[in-house]
């Protein structure tokens, strides 16, 4: 519902019919179309498109993505510009109307997971938190607003590390050591067709470069991990539902 917008369009290596197809529309209808070649890095293509876009703001949108909400650009934005703000966050489902991203808790399954993902679309969540404007410490690479600037003035997704499965989480985490607040709203929704396009990073083919970045997550943020200061200590990190760890953490690895 808002007018003034540019599409960035990384084809990275596209071959099937509708895709071109959609490609071919895109560039006929002005959209800019930026060609990317060699093994799928999303760190490299999502800095491609933001070096490419005109916008003071930047929105990374992923290829499996359907928009529900008419004015999420709106709702983005209007946290985007507050003082202090850095990424901003939205709302996903899955196909079947559970929840797949209502936030990015740290340390839950090992290095991240999503908050009160498979809930039922609709759900109050842990004490309403489903339902209300907050911050986390990171929200998915998938629907990620920020200002151009503030992206390329902390340097981007890195490519060289983390091409593939937490360039998201690491981003965010860099820009709250700068001092910005990572949001996220449910009032901009979307329905996620997760890894539609790519499969997922745990085939065997994915599984060691998957492993690196773990490695390398736990490196660089090992102290945040397991203390994320949007997330109870009290809560576990073996499950995605907020529910009660067997002790409370206080900062080794394990419950």
């Amino acid at each position: 519902t808002y007018p003034r917008y540019e599409i960035v369009l990384i084809d990275h290596e596209s071959k099937e019919k509708h895709a071109r197809k959609v490609l071919a529309e895109a560039a006929s209808a002005g959209h800019r179309i930026v060609p990317a070649t060699g093994p799928f890095n999303f760190a490299d293509l999502v800095n491609r498109g933001v070096a490419h876009a005109a916008g003071d703001f930047v929105c990374l949108l992923n290829n499996d993505i359907s928009v529900i909400t008419p004015d999420w650009l709106e709702e983005l934005v209007s946290h985007a510009l507050r003082p202090g703000i850095g990424a901003v966050g939205a709302m996903h489902y899955y196909p079947d109307d559970t929840i797949q991203h209502s936030g990015v808790v740290l340390g839950v399954g090992g290095v991240a997971s999503h908050a009160h993902k498979d809930f039922k679309r609709g759900s109050e969540g842990m004490l309403n938190r489903a339902r209300l404007v907050q911050n986390y410490s990171a929200v998915t690479g998938a629907t990620l607003l920020i200002r151009r600037d503030l992206y390329l003035d902390v340097g981007g997704f890195d490519e060289d590390a983390l091409g593939v499965a937490f360039g998201d989480v690491d981003f965010c985490l860099r820009l709250r050591q700068r001092g910005y607040r990572t949001v996220w709203t449910p009032f901009a929704e979307f329905i996620h067709h997760e890894s539609a396009s790519r499969g997922d990073d745990l085939r065997p083919e994915r599984r060691e470069a998957f492993t690196r970045e773990v490695a390398e997550m736990e490196e660089r943020w090992g102290h945040l991990l397991y203390r994320d200061p949007a997330y109870n200590t009290n809560l576990t990190l073996r499950k995605d539902d907020f529910s009660l760890a067997d002790s409370p953490r206080s900062g080794e690895r394990f419950e």
